[in-house]
């Protein structure tokens, strides 16, 4: 199977005090920043788009800080995947 480029909107719920969440969202969000991935931070959620791989590892370590930062975290995934690349731009083309 090829290496598609793909999208997936990423929330990530860390189970902590009101102040140390935002802080951990902070780190991951600086995470996704470094990636070097296309990306869109929202109010409830950051989008990214990149090669499969490249989107999983760093869900992946978007895990691996917020378990860092925080004893608990919820990550909500949304991921649109073809038999092609999929890009941000054919979502919103119409807009």
């Amino acid at each position: 199977m090829s290496d598609f480029t793909i999208n997936a909107a990423i929330q990530l719920l860390p189970i902590d005090t009101e102040q140390k969440r935002w802080d951990v969202v902070d780190k991951a969000i600086s995470l996704i920043q470094q990636s070097g991935l296309k990306y869109k931070v929202c109010p409830f959620e950051t989008v990214v788009e990149g090669k499969s791989a490249d989107v999983f590892a760093l869900i992946d370590g978007i895990k691996n800080i917020a378990l860092q930062n925080s004893n608990e975290i919820l990550i909500n995934i949304k991921i649109h995947a073809a038999n092609r690349d999929v890009y941000f731009e054919e979502k919103l083309e119409k807009y």
